[in-house]
């Protein structure tokens, strides 16, 4: 695939995703009213209704699939194949999608304790995979947007996304950078000959 081709698909993308955030809006405002949502779950804090999801979504996809984009074919010519495979970016994505569905059924079959836990096992798996790229908070967002609007996902997605950075980018790091040098000071013993 090329840029050209990548970025024709990412149009079409931001466009489907347009017009599926504006049908469920208005779907939604025909069947009881557009919803809106409490920061944290809490009636005491401000609420924020799902009629930014039309103005943010779109935005969102097409930022996020510019970078997708950049970090895929860099500084190369716009006819040129990307340097690596997209299948990184499509895991990343699917898995991301996947976990927001899986959030989202689960606050809504009334397990938001089981919710919360499975966010904080994200934070031991973050430790491992690069969380915080632009495909994986895309497939977030996209995928508990149904259940929660676009603008609570994308804050906890974002802030999810820091974490994970800090964790992934720089803590394992440093864990596997001390762990080598580390290993560098243990002495090395000899095989003993048989002879």
């Amino acid at each position: 695939m090329n840029e050209n081709n990548f970025s024709r698909i990412a149009l079409y993308c931001t466009v489907l995703v347009t017009v599926a955030i504006w049908a469920l809006l208005a779907w939604s405002h025909y069947h009881g009213g557009v919803p809106s949502h409490h920061l944290l779950a809490r009636k005491e804090l401000p609420a924020i209704s799902n009629w930014w999801g039309g103005l943010l979504l779109p935005v969102l996809t097409g930022l996020l699939l510019y970078r997708i984009r950049k970090q895929a074919f860099g500084k190369n010519d716009s006819d040129s194949d990307s340097p690596q495979p997209l299948r990184r970016e499509i895991y990343g994505f699917v898995g991301a999608l996947s976990f927001g569905v899986l959030i989202s059924v689960l606050f809504t079959a009334g397990a938001s304790d089981v919710a919360g836990n499975v966010m904080l096992g994200l934070f031991a798996f973050a430790f491992f995979v690069p969380i915080y790229r632009p495909e994986c908070l895309l497939g977030f967002v996209l995928g508990m947007t149904y259940t929660f609007g676009a603008v609570l996902p994308l804050l906890i997605g974002t802030l999810v996304g820091l974490v994970g950075l800090v964790l992934h980018g720089y803590i394992r790091r440093a864990l596997v950078y001390a762990g080598s040098k580390l290993a560098l000071l243990l002495p090395v013993s000899k095989p003993k000959s048989n002879g």
